[in-house]
């Protein structure tokens, strides 16, 4: 009777209720998780990567459970990471969530999601109205002054600029600079880059209307030319030839992007262009997900550090927000009227979502403007800026 009841102390002592009554910061962390399924399942939030990441955390922070070995993956303090022989940690102890964060860890599956969202876009109104490149680079102000904001609190150069490219909007290429320059910060700065992007409708409208007058947003802009096919095509690849000429370490992100493109507009690869948009997409968006999810356990994310990250990042979503709405007012003037500043806010790279909330606010001043096509253009410069931005931040601190 004794060994049987030392053996349910034991089994109690070993369980997750007890280790969670030990440290209750992981019963925390499992109410966030749940906070974040609810904004994915019952608010529809960025779902498709919001889930992942979100269950990612659930099942980090189960105590026990072991899902992760982050241990495997950052060298220890003082010791050289390029010697550090993590690989044969892992193919030795390592589980199924070690194994797929190494897609992260190698800068893996941020490309490939790359080449699936070069699949599904249209670059017709950027070529047809190439001034929005420059819009799509003013929104990447957010990037740039949150680094110095960073810098300031005390975070070093390197994970400054992982903080500092959530004002991108774009969640891939936070991951993509986060996994090369900060490691240990890529379950903040991923939960916070992809919250906020979900959070593009509630973000925007109020700095929109901040910034502008109501003449300003009852603009109506003239119909785009039509774009022609061949220009469509030599688009993907001089913009790869040149970006990757002046910033190399901004070509396999662009590189995948344009291949992505290339893919799409010549309609000579029909079958492995449906393969990256779906199939290659969905499979790397659950290893993304998942993945990154796992790396927010309560020793790492309940920090102070994270409170900055979530902090710096909405600032960094709303001075980017600002700078494309700034140079959208500025071309206005010196156009006379026929530019609506609103299509700047669509510079950060949430695609479509930011064009559809200069649509949706537009067309609430004025029924008859339709904004949509004209802030597509800014909305994919600024999938190419938050490249450009990333590799010139990786350029300066890799």
């Amino acid at each position: 009777m004794q060994a049987f009841f030392e053996t349910i102390q034991k089994i109690i002592e070993s369980s997750g209720f007890a280790r969670i009554a030990a440290e209750p910061l992981y019963l925390v962390m499992i109410v966030v998780a749940c906070v974040l399924l609810y904004l994915a399942i019952v608010r529809e939030f960025e779902p498709l990567l919001l889930l992942p990441i979100a269950f990612g955390m659930l099942l980090a922070n189960l105590p026990g459970s072991g899902i992760i070995h982050m241990e495997y993956f950052l060298a220890p303090a003082g010791a050289d990471p390029s010697a550090y022989p993590m690989f044969s940690e892992i193919l030795h102890k390592g589980g199924l969530a070690d194994m797929l964060y190494l897609g992260v860890k190698l800068g893996i599956y941020p490309p490939l999601i790359f080449l699936g969202i070069g699949t599904m876009t249209d670059f017709g109104p950027l070529i047809s109205n190439p001034k929005s490149l420059l819009l799509g680079a003013a929104a990447q102000l957010g990037i740039f002054t949150t680094y110095l904001g960073a810098r300031w609190l005390g975070f070093t150069g390197p994970e400054a600029s992982a903080i500092g490219i959530i004002g991108g909007a774009d969640g891939p290429t936070a991951i993509f600079v986060t996994s090369k320059l900060a490691p240990h910060l890529l379950g903040s700065i991923a939960v916070a880059a992809y919250s906020y992007m979900a959070l593009v409708p509630v973000i925007q409208p109020p700095i929109m209307k901040v910034l502008t007058t109501k003449k300003e947003r009852q603009v109506v802009m003239k119909q785009l030319r039509t774009v022609s096919k061949t220009e469509k095509i030599i688009f993907p690849i001089m913009c790869t030839i040149i970006i990757s000429l002046i910033l190399p370490d901004s070509a396999i992100l662009i590189g995948m992007l344009m291949l992505g493109n290339l893919m799409k507009e010549s309609g000579v690869v029909d079958r492995i262009n449906k393969t990256a948009g779906n199939e290659l997409m969905n499979i790397i968006t659950i290893f993304l997900g998942l993945s990154v999810g796992c790396t927010t356990s309560a020793n790492t994310f309940l920090t102070q550090q994270t409170v900055f990250i979530v902090f710096l990042g909405l600032i960094a979503f709303c001075f980017g927000t600002a700078g494309g709405v700034l140079l959208g007012k500025l071309m206005c003037f010196l156009t006379h009227g026929q530019v609506n500043p609103l299509i700047g806010s669509a510079g950060v790279s949430a695609v479509p979502m930011a064009a559809r909330v200069s649509q949706k606010v537009g067309q609430k001043e004025n029924p008859q403007n339709f904004l949509l096509m004209h802030a597509m253009g800014p909305n994919v410069a600024g999938v190419i800026g938050s490249a450009v931005a990333a590799g010139i931040l990786i350029n300066l601190f890799s």
